[in-house]
């Protein structure tokens, strides 16, 4: 293994006891998985998850630039008036410097720090209860990509690394974030209108029984998403795994891939799971398509 580009201090903690995963480990798959990775974390704000003592202890979640971590680039103190610079990372030093610091997830912006006011996506996290098989989380997240399609957008999909899924629908960088927001709620509400007995768009564990909350609430300014490629805090360490929408039906769960196994995936794979991606870029969200989501 080649040496890591910032040096690891107790490497043999152990950050899941579960499964055993240690904080070098943990480094280690960071650094392998760069290539696939960086590129969703690039020239965006990025927040992240830090678990000092393991996924065990106390965790925080840290959104603005600290001096501790290594290769993270601080961002314009504008962008985020009245705190510390917001954070961003570009190279994989920065990746493997907030692992050094105890960071375990990444999670991104719906915009990138060049245009902060203008998204250039929506994400409908679909969030399951407790008593809702992944196969019926497949087919919700079908639905929702069936009703964009009807609408003329082209959606991605990846899983959420815990119990659910996450649908992407990339955007043209000319939308305000009331209009992206205002969009995901209304697909929310639409769904839950359309197939009452399948979704809410409304928050808590009482309307999840047996249903999937689609949490649109990951749209508005500020909030942030688990990027893909992220491990997950929790049991197993579990990744947040790009796929290919005919991948679905066969998964196991949100959780198929973690730190051991998910680089040995990609380097199998013979096409991005998300190719095609760039081209939806340039999507927009236009008055008939609001018109249409109210009927």
């Amino acid at each position: 293994m080649s040496a890591l580009p910032v040096k690891i201090t107790h490497g043999e903690r152990v950050m899941d006891i579960h499964s055993g995963v240690t904080k070098a480990e943990l480094a280690a798959y960071y650094d392998a998985v760069s290539p696939w990775m960086l590129p969703h974390l690039a020239d965006r704000p990025v927040a992240v998850l830090r678990a000092p003592e393991g996924i065990g202890g106390e965790m925080f979640f840290q959104k603005h630039a600290a001096k501790t971590i290594q290769g993270v680039r601080a961002l314009d103190p504008s962008l985020d008036p009245d705190h510390a610079p917001l954070m961003q990372i570009d190279h994989v030093r920065g990746l493997v410097g907030a692992v050094q610091m105890g960071t375990v997830e990444f999670h991104t912006w719906n915009a990138r720090s060049d245009r902060i006011e203008r998204p250039d996506r929506v994400i409908f996290d679909l969030d399951p209860g407790d008593d809702v098989p992944f196969a019926r989380i497949v087919e919700d997240a079908q639905l929702i990509r069936g009703l964009l399609d009807e609408l003329g957008l082209t959606t991605f999909v990846k899983t959420s690394g815990g119990k659910g899924l996450h649908v992407v629908t990339p955007l043209a960088r000319r939308h305000a974030w009331d209009v992206a927001k205002g969009f995901a709620q209304a697909v929310a509400s639409h769904m839950a209108r359309v197939f009452p007995d399948r979704f809410t768009a409304t928050m808590g564990p009482t309307h999840r029984v047996g249903k999937c909350f689609i949490d649109y609430l990951r749209n508005y300014r500020g909030a942030t998403t688990v990027c893909a490629y992220s491990a997950r805090a929790r049991e197993g360490m579990a990744v947040s795994m790009p796929v290919h929408w005919e991948e679905l039906p066969d998964l196991p769960g949100a959780d198929a891939w973690n730190v051991r196994n998910a680089v040995e995936r990609l380097r199998a794979l013979k096409q991005d799971p998300w190719a095609g991606y760039d081209k939806a870029e340039l999507q927009r969200v236009t008055k008939g398509v609001l018109d249409r989501l109210g009927d």
